[in-house]
């Protein structure tokens, strides 16, 4: 089993479709409903020395991406973070928070093929 996968996003319906995927790859993904309840639970949890990879919804109530990302980064300076939106003109949100960043919508299989990427697993990897 690889490292752990935290998913940040509001959307109940895309959070359960993209769990369901990352799982495929053999993957724990843990949900959090937006960028605060996901520092809370990094703060308390036993998982996060497996954490590997952290992908998250650049728009969200309360503390939107950019914000999340930031503090994110002053607890996990080198942890792998994929940024996800539907607005083009938010990667500049993110300037030097060091995240990769894709528009959605983003196909399964283009989705597994960078989260192996991120995590520098062989792309021929199964679960």
């Amino acid at each position: 089993m690889g490292p752990d996968i935290l998913l940040v996003d509001d959307n109940g319906v895309q959070a359960a479709t993209r769990k369901a995927i990352l799982s495929r790859l053999g993957h724990v993904v843990i949900v959090a409903n937006d960028g605060a309840q996901a520092l809370e639970m990094l703060d308390r949890s036993a998982q996060r020395p497996r954490l590997g990879l952290v992908i998250t919804d650049h728009l969200m109530p309360g503390m939107n991406g950019p914000e999340f990302v930031a503090e994110l980064r002053e607890r996990f300076p080198q942890l792998p973070v994929l940024v996800l939106s539907g607005l083009a003109e938010a990667e500049d949100e993110y300037g030097d928070l060091d995240v990769s960043f894709r528009m959605k919508p983003l196909p399964p299989d283009e989705l597994l093929h960078l989260v192996r990427a991120l995590l520098q697993e062989p792309i021929g990897r199964t679960a």
